[in-house]
């Protein structure tokens, strides 16, 4: 399929005229659509031209009338040569044109924009597959259920789905004495802060079985002190004497020459 290329501008002469803005003109009086050829009605003769060029647009040369095989004669339009500027955003552009041209069908014609098929239901993913919580009980029962329907798990041979699943259940095996003991310390946990939420409550309701008045008597009473004792904390029979006054004074002694070594000697000056 040959290339479809741009019209080119033969020509460097224009009619001398300012650049026809396309915001300027009635929007269906254009074609700028992407892969097709830009077109224009012209404003002079209001016939259909083709727009030149890639960079430099002008509405191609033309005769003023369309009868000059019926012999009138040629006659250049004013309007060829007419420098264009492309000033409009062609994706806006588009988008209104295809929907004053939606509205502009007969609705026996008009049809979605867009078709909405309804997708088929994916088949359903094989037991090895399903992501779900595997315990020691549903592991075996997916493993047996699996060897009681399949032909190629014969003895201590498995297909390959047959052997996913008999991986499963040996994790699952041996994972179990972790997980019984994880599910007895979560109870633990779970009966600990059971008692702390109703230990406030366990608390009111001994200090009411006791009488609450009786104790906190009990707490704010002075207490006599007894005779003779510097205070509440010691008794009076406090000894104030060694009880072998000989061994505390031959030790006293014995202590006083240890010192009397140790110390250094100092002259008098």
């Amino acid at each position: 399929m040959p290339r479809k290329r741009p019209g080119r501008v033969r020509t460097k002469n224009t009619n001398r005229r300012e650049a026809l803005k396309l915001s300027s003109m009635a929007p269906e009086d254009f074609n700028v659509r992407p892969g097709e050829t830009k077109s224009i009605a012209c404003p002079d003769c209001r016939t259909w031209r083709r727009i030149m060029g890639d960079t430099v647009l002008k509405i191609r040369e033309h005769c003023a009338s369309d009868k000059v095989a019926e012999g009138e004669k040629h006659i250049t339009c004013p309007g060829s040569d007419q420098l264009v500027v492309l000033d409009i955003d062609v994706r806006r552009w588009q988008a209104r044109q295809n929907r004053l041209l939606r509205d502009a069908m007969p609705q026996d014609n008009r049809r979605a924009a867009q078709q909405f098929y309804k997708p088929l239901p994916a088949p359903a993913a094989p037991v090895s597959r399903i992501k779900a919580e595997v315990t020691l009980e549903t592991a075996r029962q997916s493993y047996l259920a699996h060897r009681k329907g399949c032909t190629r798990c014969v003895g201590g041979k498995h297909c390959t789905d047959g052997g996913i699943l008999a991986r499963r259940y040996v994790f699952a095996l041996n994972q179990e004495p972790a997980r019984r003991e994880a599910c007895k310390e979560q109870e633990r946990q779970e009966r600990r802060t059971v008692r702390k939420q109703a230990a406030p409550t366990v608390r009111k309701a001994q200090w009411t079985k006791h009488g609450g008045k009786a104790v906190e008597t009990a707490n704010n009473r002075c207490a006599e002190r007894t005779s003779g004792s510097l205070s509440e904390f010691r008794g009076p029979q406090l000894p104030l004497a060694p009880q072998d006054a000989a061994a505390h004074d031959r030790r006293q002694a014995e202590l006083g020459k240890q010192y009397a070594r140790k110390a250094p000697v100092t002259s008098a000056a």
